[in-house]
């Protein structure tokens, strides 16, 4: 299937002649080399994966790692300087201003961490803003942005001004207007980061809802593990603007792919993350195991009273196949951070 978005080999450098950069023996240079040797920023440097249809795609780093500018990158609102940027298998980089416009408008959809909103307008109107730009009629479009409202938990807000909502719900309204236009594609740029913690945690269990039951791909830009692990399908960890690692928070958290990410998920709770197939072992010819099996996606934590409680070891399925079996022997190095090879 072909994915959702897909970049290849991309660059970003900014400074003087950025061209002269890429494949060329300065591409080499760290960082640091090169802004000394040229002036230059490389804040994207060779970056390629793809985001499937309906995924959550989350982009982790430091600040000034490159993530905001790789977002902004996918619709040219940062042109790249080289590499490939494919939606729905269409050439972003070769896209007419008219077709970047249109892809803008209808296909791709931005949520920014600074809300955006337009002071002197209601919620409603807000919430409809994307849908007058297309050029949608008055009736139509009010009615749209009250069905989105609706969906975001703002009923009875539409009235209102920004000024009169809290931050979190502010953020719904960003939200509302860009699901108002029923786009394939959500980009967030650190969303979420101006808000305190609690408000946080309901805007992600929000986005977690809207994801599950409106669908659309998503791609989420953060600086917050926490965050990362519970929002993405898959993580892609950038440092100096070069892609690190791209897996699931399973894998990040029980394969660091470097020290650079091992430090990064270095306090995770790993039996908070990881499945029993992190730490099943093979069965042994006639080993005997209690009658109903574990499913190998349980989450470790999951499994810990059940594990304990049991008199001998409890095979793990997967599809209807054991895939092997775990005891309270296996939990004991998970429970204490442990790590261990990936699983088969």
């Amino acid at each position: 299937m072909t994915p959702t978005i897909a970049v290849r080999q991309l660059w970003k450098v900014f400074g003087p002649r950025p061209e002269r950069v890429v494949g060329t023996p300065l591409a080499d240079l760290s960082r640091a080399e090169l802004r000394a040797r040229t002036g230059c920023l490389a804040a994207v440097r060779d970056v390629s994966f793809e985001v499937a249809r309906n995924e959550v795609f989350v982009v982790m780093g430091l600040s000034g790692s490159g993530k905001s500018t790789l977002v902004r990158c996918l619709t040219r609102l940062i042109e790249p300087t080289s590499g490939e940027i494919e939606i729905d298998g269409e050439a972003v980089r070769e896209m007419s201003a008219k077709r970047l416009r249109e892809l803008r408008r209808h296909r791709v959809a931005m949520v920014f961490q600074h809300f955006g909103l337009l002071p002197h307008r209601s919620v409603l109107d807000n919430a409809g803003y994307g849908l007058e730009i297309q050029g949608v009629g008055r009736a139509e479009r009010r009615r749209r942005a009250a069905e989105v409202l609706e969906l975001v938990g703002l009923t009875g807000h539409e009235q209102q001004l920004p000024e009169e909502l809290s931050g979190g719900m502010q953020q719904r309204v960003g939200l509302a207007r860009a699901l108002a236009t029923d786009p394939a594609v959500l980009l967030f740029d650190e969303p979420f980061s101006a808000l305190d913690p609690l408000i946080r945690r309901d805007m992600q269990a929000e986005v977690r809802r809207l994801h599950a039951e409106v669908g659309k791909t998503l791609v989420f830009i953060t600086h917050d593990l926490a965050e990362a692990l519970t929002l993405g399908d898959r993580i892609a960890v950038l440092r100096d603007g070069e892609l690190v690692q791209v897996g699931t928070p399973e894998e990040l958290v029980g394969a660091p792919a470097d020290g650079y990410v091992a430090d990064f998920v270095r306090d995770v709770p790993r039996a908070d993350v990881l499945t029993v197939r992190w730490i099943m072992r093979p069965a042994v010819d006639g080993e005997e195991c209690e009658d109903t099996p574990l499913p190998s996606g349980t989450v470790i934590r999951d499994a810990v009273a059940r594990v304990l409680r049991a008199e001998r070891p409890i095979a793990v399925v997967d599809g209807g196949e054991r895939v092997g079996v775990v005891d309270a022997e296996q939990l004991l190095p998970a429970l204490l951070g442990h790590r261990r090879q990936v699983p088969a």
